[in-house]
């Protein structure tokens, strides 16, 4: 097949630029989000019910990026759900504390996790270093409730001993679209680095 000369110089103007296929939208990619990943995870996290049209309006790109977008950081892990955030005083569950215990080590964590997990009010179990081998996160109604939420958490097979601590006060919340923010920043800032190169 012969190439006319416009075709060619239309296809190299093609290749100085970017090129975004479907294939670069849908395949997974460990590296860092983009602004436009950052812009979607925003508006989600804002407005949980919009939907892919309406998310692809506000965004000024194709329902289809928008789709492609959300699949791939599903794929990749970076969006975990679409659930509502439930805040447990609002439950009842006035009481947050934070739960270091000390496991018996021959049975390993696995199954620990695996116990403390039957337990509602334990919301989180991390595996840690320094001192205890885990940490975990409950809430109670009251602090004689949290009595019995602890009593129930020593009394599981394979823990040894607890320290707790009693939060006053969530002075930052969890969060993750600052991380989000910046992310997509330094993305923006290695690629401008790479361009200059």
């Amino acid at each position: 097949m012969q190439l006319s000369v416009y075709t060619l110089v239309k296809l190299s103007s093609y290749i100085e630029r970017p090129v975004v296929s479907l294939y670069t939208l849908t395949t997974p990619d460990p590296g860092p989000v983009d602004r436009l990943d950052a812009a979607l995870i925003e508006l989600l996290a804002a407005e949980p019910r919009v939907g892919v049209l309406e998310a692809s309006r506000r965004l000024r790109v194709a329902r289809g990026t928008v789709q492609a977008r959300l699949d791939r950081m599903r794929r990749r892990g970076v969006i975990t759900g679409y659930g509502p955030d439930v805040d447990p005083a609002a439950l009842g569950y006035a009481v947050t504390a934070f739960i270091t215990l000390e496991i018996r080590q021959a049975g390993g964590h696995d199954p620990v996790a695996e116990r403390l997990a039957a337990i509602p009010e334990v919301l989180e179990v991390h595996t840690i270093t320094g001192v205890g081998d885990m940490l975990c996160r409950v809430v109670a109604r009251s602090n004689a409730d949290l009595q019995r939420v602890l009593d129930a958490i020593v009394s599981t097979e394979g823990v040894v001993r607890s320290a707790t601590l009693i939060s006053l006060a969530a002075q930052v919340p969890y969060r993750v679209l600052p991380l989000v923010r910046a992310t997509a920043t330094s993305s923006r800032c290695r690629d401008r680095e790479a361009g200059a190169r």
